[in-house]
């Protein structure tokens, strides 16, 4: 796997959370289904600020990585602990922790919005996501251990895939 191969699929699943929500009522977007603890703008809210973190992340990760002069010829290096981490993290539930979680102040719009200005900065830092060996440099998440820029590049999907899954469910239960 590249770089390039983590932007288009990064770009897939946005392009799938823009068609699914975008095609949402207001009342659809506030609902709260039983056993749920966000509403779906709150959801793509989440989705919004955790990005915005992942992508300041990510350039600190990649400036720091810079000054060491070493270049990459833009693999993506995945270490087999985020392999498994990520695995993992299928089956769990998670709680957010406070500083991400929603405000339920945005509007989907506003969110997604959001998400957009998030993109272009990754967009930005994709020639040192190319071209800089980064895996020297790392920072912690709370459930996958200590993370490069490219596994942080990775998560922005997988991140926004799960919520697209738990939107998903959250619209299959309000038909019931």
């Amino acid at each position: 796997m590249n770089i390039n191969d983590i932007y288009a699929n990064n770009d897939k699943i946005r392009e799938q959370t823009k068609q699914l929500v975008g095609a949402l009522s207001d009342e659809q977007t506030a609902m709260l289904p039983d056993g749920e603890k966000w509403t779906i703008a709150e959801i793509v809210e989440h989705i919004a600020i955790v990005q915005d973190g992942m992508s300041k992340i990510s350039a600190k990760l990649l400036n720091e990585a810079q000054t060491t002069g070493k270049f990459s010829e833009g693999a993506a290096n995945l270490s087999e602990n985020f392999k498994t981490k990520a695995a993992e993290a299928q089956q769990l539930k998670f709680e957010a922790p406070d500083r991400v979680r929603p405000t339920g102040k945005m509007t989907i719009a506003e969110s997604l919005a959001k998400m957009d200005e998030t993109r272009q900065t990754l967009e930005t830092l994709r020639p040192l996501f190319e071209t800089v060996e980064c895996s020297d440099f790392k920072f912690p998440h709370p459930f996958m251990g200590d993370l490069t820029a490219h596994e942080w590049l990775t998560l922005v999907g997988g991140h926004e895939a799960r919520h697209l899954r738990q939107i998903g469910n959250i619209l299959e239960k309000s038909k019931s």
